[in-house]
């Protein structure tokens, strides 16, 4: 079981490094976010295990990452409007 949650943690840890890759500027902060994905992921590789039962370890991983990914994008800001570049006129 220790290894299955370690798993889970590191799956969540490297859904967290994956989106602050691909998206630095859409999160508010990068140690909420580094916080936050191995805790989902631990959390859904837990649940996962409960439903389950020991035994289902690629089962268990791919639930950590989608529910790690699920937490995640609560954290996302929506982007900063465009500025137009034509002048106004008034």
């Amino acid at each position: 079981m220790i290894w299955e949650a370690l798993g889970s943690a590191l799956v969540g840890l490297a859904a967290a490094w994956a989106a602050l890759r691909w998206l630095p500027r859409r999160f508010p902060s990068r140690t909420m976010v580094l916080a936050t994905g191995p805790s989902a992921g631990l959390v859904g590789g837990l649940i996962t295990r409960i439903i389950l039962g020991p035994g289902h370890i690629p089962v268990t991983l791919v639930a950590a990452l989608a529910v790690g990914a699920a937490i995640l994008s609560l954290l996302v800001r929506a982007p900063a409007p465009r500025r137009s570049r034509t002048p106004r006129v008034v």
